[in-house]
């Protein structure tokens, strides 16, 4: 969305981490910092150590490795730089280009807007058909305000589940399609691009006296979750 050798968990985690930027550990860098200290880009090699290197695969999923050498060619074009030391604070990010080497041995770096990896995520993933590119359905007769930016594609006009998430969120990615699998209308709430949204969710989750800190929340028939598990999932939807 994390130096000891990497488990897959920790993995993710530092994916999560790297790429939230609300809901998830959002960092923000203090006036001072942001204000006095310009971004330093750092060096890159093969061989740099403390370091986070967030690639993005064919499918849109983030991952992250602790070294250079181990981001695989699929993701070497657009990886992502974190440095566990300092805050990138809330634009712009540190972008590496892994494909090729400058004579010294160094990879080209440079600063970019977040967006940018958001949105090549988001390509790679209707590249895939993982992203619906219809145009949403028709309101049903009867006047019905409901306005989702996705549904799970079954045929009720009443959401089963609504899910607060963004897209850059592998797991919120997940959720969707196994809602879709098992035929369970949702939609689906970018709470990055609908401050209403975040409102909504925000407000939820402190009525059910839960603490946020990371996405995708669902709410499933008002039961309200935070991450995504198959088996949570079932049982709310079962009324468990």
């Amino acid at each position: 969305m994390s130096p000891r050798p990497p488990s897959a968990l920790a993995l993710a985690l530092a994916a999560a981490v790297a790429l939230a930027p609300l809901g998830c550990g959002k960092k923000r860098a203090s006036a001072e910092a942001t204000a006095d200290t310009p971004a330093t880009l750092p060096t890159v090699r093969d061989d740099t150590q403390g370091l986070y290197f967030t690639w993005i695969d064919e499918k849109g999923e983030f991952h992250t490795e602790e070294r250079a050498k181990d981001v695989p060619l699929v993701g070497r074009d657009l990886v992502r730089i974190v440095d566990p030391s300092r805050e990138d604070g809330d634009g712009d990010v540190t972008i590496a280009d892994l494909r090729n080497t400058r004579p010294d041995g160094t990879y080209p770096v440079r600063r970019a807007p977040r967006r940018e990896l958001e949105d090549a995520a988001l390509a790679r993933r209707k590249k895939a058909g993982l992203v619906a590119t219809a145009d949403p359905p028709s309101p049903p007769p009867g006047g019905a305000t409901s306005a989702p930016t996705s549904t799970g594609g079954a045929a009720s006009t009443q959401p089963v589940v609504i899910i607060y998430g963004a897209s850059w969120c592998g797991p919120c990615h997940q959720a969707q399609a196994y809602l879709k699998k098992r035929g369970v209308p949702f939609v689906e709430k970018d709470i990055e691009d609908d401050p209403g949204a975040a409102a909504e969710m925000q407000k939820k989750l402190q009525r059910a006296g839960i603490r946020g800190g990371s996405i995708p929340v669902i709410d499933v028939k008002g039961k309200i979750l935070v991450g995504f598990s198959p088996g949570a999932v079932d049982a709310a939807l079962r009324g468990g």
